[in-house]
């Protein structure tokens, strides 16, 4: 009794793998929605602004002003409104049609004519904080442009001693999506990975057979890998089709290896699988699992994984609950997989910290399994 049998392991694998073919839930889980959560947190999650709508009060009519106009208009990331009066943008800023605006004053010429510098109010919504900031340096950069094609090489503002060359390591277009698909993977398979097995043990006692298998010499711990093994295999194959439409579908880089994606993947889909059969074994409901399974793995995995806000910008005490998150070692390791490459001084630790929140899901099962309640 006290030997694992792998006679009966096969056992339970082969019935839960007839229960995953029978019933179209696991596989909708596994498949349609991380499809579906895929496309939506890929298209309705973008922090690449464009076509941001703004308004220019053009209040000098002179052909400097016009030039400046037109490379507002060239940039696509302004859609422009253009008005001769201030005054005439004001209402559309306020009830947010317009998120920002740009005013040439009426002595903009002049005062460029004369060598003297001459101020352009940008004016932003700060209701929407990050749009704002987007609209202050891409006007900015505009008007950096618009500097250089008209040479104003005598003017004292354009005198800079030091030339800034930038590059960006990694994500050479600054594209959010290289960033957000590898996280958005992660919370999906956190939802998918908890929800696949938050509903195994709850369905053996709804249906009145998980009396019939504690008759059985079976063990808790032979019982857990039994129906462990064929969610696994299902996880992984879901975790793989993630993968290639972000590779082929959204255009991702993947500079990492096929190694490196299945033992990430592995470690992942083990503590969310423990977590959702510890769900499953505490509640015996299937609702009451599903329900907890959903806030448990997306509210935490969403919101304390740094897939939106950076970690390192939170307080002290939250930074410190994020360790238990397992969704921000896979965030972490895909971004790393996919825009880096294999680099195990960064991939090791994670894994590391997810097979041990995995141990710890696992342990607590089997010591709320009912075989083991029963022997105490």
């Amino acid at each position: 009794m006290n030997r694992l049998s792998s006679i009966r392991i096969k056992a339970i694998v082969i019935k839960e793998s007839r229960q995953v073919l029978r019933d179209p839930s696991s596989i909708l889980i596994a498949f349609v929605l991380p499809a579906i959560l895929l496309v939506l947190f890929a298209f309705g999650i973008n922090m690449d602004a464009r076509n941001v709508s703004i308004g220019i009060a053009m209040e000098s009519s002179a052909p400097v002003a016009h030039r400046l106009v037109e490379t507002f208009k060239a940039t696509p990331y302004f859609r422009v409104d253009v008005a001769t009066d201030r005054r005439d943008l004001f209402d559309k800023v306020t009830s947010g049609n317009l998120r920002g605006m740009v005013i040439i004053p009426q002595d903009f010429a002049n005062l460029l004519s004369r060598g003297e510098q001459s101020p352009i109010l940008v004016i932003t919504d700060g209701s929407e904080t990050n749009t704002a900031n987007f609209v202050r340096n891409y006007a900015a950069g505009v008007l950096n442009v618009w500097k250089s094609l008209e040479s104003l090489g005598n003017s004292a503002i354009n005198k800079v001693p030091v030339e800034l060359e930038l590059r960006y390591w990694y994500n050479a277009d600054l594209k959010s999506s290289n960033t957000l698909v590898p996280g958005s993977i992660a919370i999906i398979m956190a939802i998918v990975g908890t929800l696949l097995t938050s509903l195994v043990v709850a369905r053996e006692w709804e249906r009145g057979t998980m009396e019939a298998l504690l008759s059985t010499p079976i063990s808790p711990i032979e019982l857990l890998i039994g129906k462990m093994v064929p969610y696994l295999i299902l996880g992984f194959f879901s975790f793989v089709g993630a993968v290639l439409l972000a590779i082929f579908l959204f255009d991702v880089p993947f500079r990492g290896g096929t190694f490196a994606l299945f033992v990430v993947g592995g470690a992942f889909l083990l503590s969310a699988l423990g977590q959702g059969f510890l769900i499953s074994t505490v509640t015996k409901n299937q609702f009451m699992s599903s329900m907890i399974a959903l806030i448990t793995a997306f509210l935490p995995a969403f919101l304390l994984s740094g897939f939106i806000f950076e970690i390192a910008s939170m307080p002290f005490i939250i930074r410190q609950i994020t360790r238990i998150i397992p969704a921000r070692y896979l965030v972490t390791n895909l971004k790393t997989l996919f825009l880096v490459g294999d680099i195990w001084p960064v991939i090791i630790p994670n894994v590391i910290f997810l097979v041990v929140i995995a141990a710890i899901f696992f342990g607590l099962t089997i010591r709320k399994s009912p075989a083991v309640l029963e022997l105490d």
